[in-house]
């Protein structure tokens, strides 16, 4: 994960989910996600500019957070 580690929030353009990558757990399986060209990434990097564009929080690495 390497490519994405100054990256905080990360997208999932099939599902419309936002993982923290600072909070990921096993069912996120990001490593699916890296190198596939369906991923986002927001700017600023923070939970409520990916939810303005449409993703979702993860209930799995964001939770109660949101």
């Amino acid at each position: 994960m390497t490519a994405v580690r100054h990256i905080r929030w990360l997208g999932d353009k099939r599902s419309m989910r936002v993982h923290d990558l600072g909070r990921l757990h096993d069912g996120c399986r990001i490593d699916d996600l890296l190198g596939t060209g369906r991923q986002a990434t927001f700017g600023p990097d923070i939970l409520v500019e990916a939810q303005n564009r449409g993703y979702r929080p993860c209930p799995a690495c964001v939770g109660a957070m949101n």
